[in-house]
């Protein structure tokens, strides 16, 4: 019997192949392979999906980000040495657009229960110096951006979203991830939800100003050719990659619901007392970029679910603060985030995961002994 894979790209991919042919060939035909018509044309798509002004193509998630705070910093609202309150429960690339901007990084705690960043715990870790909040939606489920809203505006503090795994993620209103706080980042690495066939990111806000400053910052600094009022970088979402995506952000929303009926069968079927299943405050809401239970015994358990063929992930192993990269931070107590470090385990999770395959991992689950 074949593995239940954790994420088969090429399959998910293949559903749309001759779409994805066709724009590709559409590109190729037309000659022009940066900043032209695609791009142009998926910036306007996808700020339209999110639900604001301005959306900006770069080449990547983390460029997406530290491209907000480089901005910020052109227009004099952040400057060296100010501090962004952080989950310390994320990817290290929250962590990385803070420091590659002579920012500080404050990591906070999160909620246990929905594994993101907990209001009152940032409340706590505001200082003198502290200029910004930094959201992360993790695994597609939004944080909690009203409270994290009005503990912003209280202390007049720049709230930026990382939806990097959150694309079409909702609150009870219905707006989007990405339309909360002052800007947000998107990364379309090919295992998001919304991903490219390459690395891909943008930037997306309702702030005009922003948007133009991050817009020549990912040109060299220029929006003129050959001028540059600003020192910028390269990092621009090429015109292939902005066709592949303009295809596949027509079937997100689908895909979405496939996500979140898988998720339904695991939530209902998980019954095991040493695997605790996600919890969710908003069922329908989060897009369940990933699956990920807790378990005391995850690599006894990861290793009974890999002789059943169920392939699985951690996300993440060693939290940032943790990281030779960050050893500055080494001495921070932060035992959520640790105890989680230890204890999360990704199941299976996507838009072409079948119902038998479903039903494999709730049985390979259910028949885990809880040994060590």
């Amino acid at each position: 019997m074949s593995d239940v894979p954790f994420l088969p790209l090429g399959q998910i991919n293949a559903r749309f192949a001759d779409e994805l042919k066709a724009a590709a060939a559409r590109v190729i035909d037309s000659g022009w392979y940066v900043l032209g018509d695609e791009l142009a044309a998926f910036e306007r798509e996808f700020a339209d999906y999110c639900g604001v002004a301005c959306a900006v193509g770069v080449g990547n998630g983390l460029d997406a980000l530290s491209l907000i705070l480089r901005a910020y910093k052109q227009l004099g609202m952040l400057h060296d040495g100010d501090e962004v309150i952080v989950p310390a429960n994320t990817f290290i690339a929250s962590f990385l657009a803070i420091s590659q901007n002579g920012l500080v990084p404050v990591p906070v705690e999160p909620d246990p229960q929905t594994f993101n960043l907990d209001p009152q715990r940032a409340g706590a870790a505001i200082g003198r110096r502290t200029r910004a909040i930094m959201a992360v939606h993790l695994y597609g489920q939004l944080a909690d951006m009203d409270a994290l809203g009005e503990l912003a505006r209280r202390h007049g503090l720049l709230l930026i979203e990382d939806a990097a795994q959150a694309h079409g993620a909702l609150d009870a209103q219905g707006r989007r991830a990405g339309a909360f706080g002052d800007a947000a980042a998107f990364s379309f690495f090919p295992t998001k939800n919304l991903g490219a066939l390459g690395d891909a990111g943008a930037v997306v806000t309702d702030d005009a100003q922003l948007a133009a400053c991050v817009a020549a910052q990912r040109n060299y600094g220029s929006v003129e050719k050959y001028v540059h009022p600003q020192q910028g970088l390269n990092s621009r979402l090429d015109e292939m990659q902005a066709a592949l995506l303009r295809v596949k952000l027509r079937y997100l929303d689908s895909d979405t619901a496939v996500r979140r009926r898988v998720a339904a069968r695991y939530r209902a079927g998980l019954r095991h007392p040493q695997i605790l299943v996600p919890s969710t405050p908003e069922e329908g809401r989060h897009v369940w970029h990933l699956f990920v239970v807790r378990c005391r015994l995850r690599a006894s358990l990861q290793r009974h679910l890999r002789a059943r063929g169920i392939q699985t992930q951690v996300h993440y192993p060693t939290a940032p603060h943790r990281q030779p990269a960050y050893a500055s931070l080494r001495a921070l107590s932060l035992p959520v985030t640790e105890r989680l470090q230890d204890e999360v385990l990704s199941l299976p999770m996507g838009p072409t995961l079948g119902d038998a395959d479903i039903d494999r991992v709730i049985a390979a689950c259910a028949s885990f002994d809880g040994s060590a």
